[in-house]
């Protein structure tokens, strides 16, 4: 009986040398599929290695919509654009704007009534740590029947906008529309008038930021000072060309001299 299951193992044996392609096929069929297992496995790691990238992008990015925005100026007063109550008057008012971020910022005013009121300056650049004091002007219109208003506050709002730009850009309001989505909305300003027949603490503050607004217009107003060489003599001012001119003439002269 063992003689028997020898002789047929060995005739296996040689069936299958005879058809070398089983052999093949299954290795070949083993190889595919661990391969493709192999991949599969690379390809699930390099995805799973991704999705959490993608994830937090995604969510730092919806954190950062849901977050107040930067502020990059402090504005004094924070909330309100206090006015002195004149009706019929071209009333005054005044804010401080400082730049409090490590970059030059522009900044720009917005108003509901662009017909009655206007800001000086409407715009400009700040560098960093570098304030300014903003005048703006609105007229006050009478009351229908000259009727005392009690409730001092105004529908008028001024928006203040700012956008980071680069040291030496100049001043353009094109600024803001170019680069939309860098603005950032610093603050929106109620107007709210004050009684000048009550002194209060606003009205003083009021009174000193104007006095300190024009001021500042004067300084600027003034000329540069000329900060190039000049040299002093007899009661003359004199620029360094023409005392380098002096001195040539005066050279030659002592080489005609001399030559004689």
């Amino acid at each position: 009986m063992a003689i028997v299951d020898r002789q047929q193992r060995s005739s296996e044996r040689k069936m299958f040398g005879l058809c070398p392609f089983w052999q093949t096929s299954t290795t070949t069929n083993y190889s595919s599929s661990s391969s493709s297992t192999r991949n599969l496995n690379h390809n699930g790691s390099r995805h799973s290695e991704t999705m959490p990238v993608k994830r937090s992008k995604t969510v730092s990015s919806i954190a950062r919509s849901l977050l107040p925005p930067r502020r990059r100026l402090r504005l004094d007063p924070s909330n309100n654009l206090y006015f002195p109550y004149e009706p019929g008057t071209q009333a005054r008012s005044a804010i401080r704007l400082k730049n409090t971020s490590k970059s030059h910022v522009a900044f720009k005013f917005q108003t509901t009534a662009p017909k009655s009121c206007f800001m000086r300056p409407p715009g400009g650049i700040l560098a960093p740590g570098e304030s300014i004091i903003a005048t703006v002007f609105k007229f006050i219109e009478r009351p229908e029947n000259n009727e005392v208003q009690v409730d001092l506050k105004s529908k008028v709002k001024f928006k203040i906008m700012s956008l980071k730009v680069a040291a030496g850009v100049d001043y353009l309001p094109e600024l803001f529309d170019e680069q939309r989505d860098q603005v950032t909305v610093e603050r929106i300003l109620r107007v709210v008038f004050l009684d000048v027949g009550r002194p209060s603490p606003a009205l003083d503050k009021l009174k000193r930021q104007l006095a300190e607004a024009e001021s500042a217009l004067e300084t600027r107003k003034k000329p540069a000072p000329d900060i190039g060489p000049r040299v002093g003599g007899e009661g003359l001012v004199i620029d360094e060309w023409k005392e380098r001119r002096e001195k040539y003439l005066a050279r030659q002269q002592v080489e005609a001299v001399d030559s004689t």
